[in-house]
């Protein structure tokens, strides 16, 4: 029976090739992208994952409440908390570990004692009950070894860089920031990409030497503290001793209240408000509007499906009629039809995978990762495909199943089934829904699109054009060569300006401050403190309002201010801060300028209240503007000046306006992820209108010969013909405006500077979707009407 419904679908199929080809490939491409969004999704949703216990790990992180109603929040902790929840939640808590993360030049001697390996390495200090949290996979030595000094643990890969291969790695020795010599006494398995805590080479905790070991009021996104619950606690029993931790533990009175939470590992990769050590967040509701929109992209190949389905029933009307008079039972014609729906997404399917293998290197690209399209590795994947297969088959296939099934045999085979049975009425709300989601996706596209040439548009209050920031070697002995450095830089042909400062002005890596203003209280905020010598304002032509510039200094001196920490302070006119007096960091100095309020983060946040200082042991960075026509030439040149002024360290620059960017790598991906898939919809949503019309148009050959004959002009016919699909789009679009409104609403709600919301993305939506099928359902309607007469009624 299945063999005899195999073929009869087959031939069915074969038959109306057109109609097929349209469904396979509206199908097939809804069902890649589909496909496409799983295999991200599945990848994004396996990070921190296959950890033993990992229901029972979490992280402890930091918040500040402040008066004004402001919150700040930190992935970091005081780096003396670990030691202190070692014993206060002992009762609680099976094992607790500090780790923290540095970067620093490793080098690697042969066996000669020559120098083989120098590169700037990301590190970790880890405690040894690290590992018992975390069940990492351990090829030789064992973890107990990080609990001497000097001892380090490398990662299969690192051991492989530094020795060639990693069984030779045990008992070696790598220096790290010149001045300590480490002992090789364990290599673990390399840890996947899908990893907050991307470990590659950890140093015993012991080797740690931070003059903040012992302070409770510093905290650095550098330092996480992890814990294991006991078997049988739950998180909530610790509020309350939490509670007395915290006051316990912070004495000192503070602008803001401290506070802890412990978030759980499962939580890491997904918070937005957190950072953690891999950069790697991926925020829930993205996952959630990309599951939306391949829900969307299936939806609506398969109403093109039904629509047409239901559209060709009639003429498979005499068919079902013979069927039912040979005894066929309703059922078995389901089956049929079903059989022939199964057909159709199979063949999809399988032009979907290869449209999938095709797609993945692009989307590998976008996300920065390893995406991988294999059934062994993910065999999540092959039933996420049978699954899909199965939900299709079902949507597309049912409803027009039960319709054609439900003929009535005498009609039928008198051909007396109507053109309008099996639901024109559904068939115009599927065409509505259709696209209304084609609508909604192209608002939301044209929003994105808006909101990023704002943001790249936007004043940011400095120039970051043509700017390298180079890195500086940062220690006692290095510092006394800086300015011979930025003498010989200044020389060079192409540079215009030098700056050593901590960040550039706009910057992911920002340190707030608690401070006293004209010899108050402290305030109750804090403050952005930035490190910048004499040329920062010049480097970066930002703007002084107020007052004159810093004096040449190698120390705190003298401050400069922004307008935004006047404002919170109610100082009126930036000319009444001159001269008054700042306390920060134990230092109390005046305030000499005002500067003119710029961006010192991305545009999500507003501005922070920011003072400017000299003090050159926090100068990270020399910023060097360039020539914008010899920028490539004269970076060589300032790479040169470095390694003569510093050749036992390694060089590293980076753009500002790339920097600055990658700000908004979220968005980007959504932008593209949005012109693609609207994209992707609109071909779907218009191929399907276009069989659409081609059927409705051979249903009525003989009703447009008639008119023509009787003196109706083509024109007119087309209008005739176009009339009812231009209403219905019509429709969707007043169905899709409010719910486009509420998408970009939440969206740009994340910006701090953000597009007001008008009625042009909306407008030109519809004028897309109007002028598509306008030409789409007119190119058909001109063939159907411009046909010959006498072919059409030469049998009546």
């Amino acid at each position: 029976m299945f063999k005899l419904n195999l073929k009869i679908a087959w031939r069915n199929l074969w038959k109306n090739k057109g109609y097929t080809l349209i469904n396979v490939l509206g199908l097939s491409i809804g069902m890649a992208s589909c496909i496409l969004i799983f295999i991200f999704i599945r990848y994004q949703m396996s990070f921190d994952e296959g950890f033993k216990d990992q229901d029972r790990i979490y992280r402890m992180v930091s918040s500040w409440d402040y008066s004004d109603g402001n919150q700040f929040y930190s992935q970091g902790v005081p780096i003396p908390i670990t030691p202190a929840v070692r014993d206060d939640f002992s009762p609680y808590i099976e094992k607790v570990s500090a780790i923290q993360n540095s970067g620093g030049i490793v080098k690697v001697n042969d066996q000669h004692g020559k120098e083989k390996v120098k590169s700037i390495e990301n590190v970790f200090y880890v405690e040894p009950d690290f590992f018992e949290i975390f069940n990492y996979k351990w090829l030789s030595g064992n973890y107990e070894s990080l609990k001497e000094p000097n001892h380090a643990v490398l990662s299969k890969e690192m051991a492989k860089k530094f020795f060639g291969n990693w069984n030779d790695a045990l008992g070696k020795t790598i220096n790290y920031d010149g001045n300590l010599n480490y002992i090789i006494t364990g290599i673990i398995d390399d840890v996947p990409e899908n990893n907050s805590v991307p470990l590659r080479i950890m140093l015993s905790y012991k080797s740690l030497k931070d003059r903040n070991l012992n302070n409770w009021g510093s905290v650095s996104s550098a330092s996480e503290s992890y814990f294991k619950l006991k078997r049988g606690i739950k998180i909530e029993t610790l509020s309350e001793p939490l509670r007395l931790f915290i006051k316990k533990y912070y004495t000192e009175k503070a602008p803001g209240k401290e506070g802890h939470i412990f978030q759980p590992l499962a939580d890491i990769h997904y918070n937005e408000r957190f950072g953690n050590f891999s950069g790697r967040i991926m925020p829930k509701k993205q996952l959630y509007g990309l599951m939306v929109i391949g829900l969307f992209l299936i939806l609506t190949a398969s109403i093109n499906f039904i629509n047409l389905a239901t559209a060709q029933a009639v003429s498979r009307s005499k068919e079902v009629g013979v069927r039912k008079v040979m005894g066929s039972q309703r059922g078995q014609l389901v089956t049929q039809f079903l059989t022939e729906t199964f057909i159709i997404v199979l063949i999809s399917l399988l032009i979907a995978s290869v449209l999938t293998e095709i797609a993945l290197p692009s989307m590998q690209n976008l996300f920065n990762a390893k995406i991988s399209f294999s059934f062994f590795q993910h065999p999540i994947i092959l039933v996420f495909m049978f699954v899909l297969v199965v939900c299709v088959s079902l949507i597309a296939g049912f409803y027009p199943a039960v319709i054609m099934s439900g003929f009535n045999p005498a009609l039928a085979i008198k051909n007396k089934i109507s053109a309008n049975t099996g639901g024109l009425g559904l068939r115009k709300v599927l065409v509505v829904v259709q696209f209304a989601i084609t609508i909604t996706l192209i608002i939301g596209t044209l929003v994105i699109l808006q909101q990023m040439k704002f943001i790249r548009e936007q004043p940011l209050g400095f120039n970051p054009t043509a700017i390298a920031m180079v890195d500086l070697p940062n220690d006692s002995l290095t510092v006394e060569r800086f300015n011979r450095f930025k003498a010989q830089l200044k020389q060079l042909p192409g540079v215009e300006e030098v700056s050593f400062c901590r960040t550039a002005p706009s910057s992911q890596n920002n340190n707030g401050s608690s401070f006293a203003y004209n010899n108050s209280k402290d305030a109750d905020f804090q403050v952005n403190a930035k490190n910048a010598d004499e040329d920062f304002l010049k480097t970066f032509d930002l703007k002084l309002i107020a007052g004159r510039n810093l004096s040449k200094s190698d120390s705190t001196n003298e401050f400069i201010v922004n307008e935004t920490l006047l404002k919170r302070l109610n100082v009126a006119k930036p000319a009444d801060a001159l001269g008054k007096m700042i306390s920060l960091g134990g230092q109390k100095k005046p305030i000499v300028g005002v500067v003119q309020d710029f961006k010192n983060k991305s545009l999500h946040e507003s501005i922070d209240p920011i003072i400017v200082c000299s003090r050159i042991e926090r100068y990270y960075y020399a910023a060097v503007k360039l020539n914008a026509k010899q920028m490539m030439t004269t970076m060589k040149s300032v790479e040169q000046v470095w390694k003569s002024n510093f050749p036992e360290f390694v060089y590293n620059e980076s753009f500002l306006n790339d920097d600055i960017n990658n700000f908004y790598q979220g968005e980007k991906i959504m932008g593209t992820l949005f012109k693609v898939f609207a994209g992707t919809i609109i071909f779907i949503s218009f191929i399907g209108l276009f069989g659409l019309i081609s059927f409705v148009a051979a249903q009525r050959t003989k009703e447009v010969a008639i008119r023509k004959v009787l003196g109706a002009s083509t024109i007119e016919l087309v209008r005739m013909l176009n009339g009812s699909f231009l209403i219905m789009v019509f429709i969707a679009n007043l169905v899709a405006w409010p719910l486009a409104y509420l998408f970009i609403s939440k969206w740009l709600s994340g910006f701090a500077y953000r597009i007001d919301i008008s009625i042009w993305p909306f407008a030109l939506a519809m004028v897309i979707s109007m002028a598509i099928t306008l030409i789409t359902v007119s190119i058909r309607s001109y063939k159907a009407a411009a046909a010959n007469t006498i072919d059409a009624l030469k049998y009546e």
